[in-house]
């Protein structure tokens, strides 16, 4: 996948279009990113033990990877991959192919 774990990106459309921030997890099977604050669901749930929360909880829930972008420096790149000469595949910028992953 282009984007990974702790990368900085920008939703480019949906109800939540403009909005930035990190992504905490990756479905890759899926296609999918749970991005903090982005994508709020409203969850009805139970108590289930005297710890758990219970009544409506709001949380993000997953967003495809089609409607986000990768940002850099607060631009938007397209996102390529390169193999280096020590065998290593590595993701790089396609506007000025710069590595983004070192």
């Amino acid at each position: 996948m282009k984007i990974k774990k702790n990368d900085m990106i920008e939703v480019i459309a949906g109800a939540d279009k403009g909005k930035k921030g990190k992504v905490l997890q990756v479905f890759p099977k899926k296609e999918r990113l749970l991005v903090e604050g982005v994508n709020f669901i409203t969850k009805h749930q139970r108590q289930t033990s005297a710890n758990s929360p219970s009544g409506r909880i709001e949380k993000e829930a997953p967003i495809h990877i089609s409607n986000v972008a990768l940002l850099r420096n607060d631009k938007k790149v397209k996102v390529g991959f390169k193999h280096l000469e020590d065998g290593k595949k590595v993701r790089i910028s396609k506007a000025d192919g710069e590595v983004l992953d070192r």
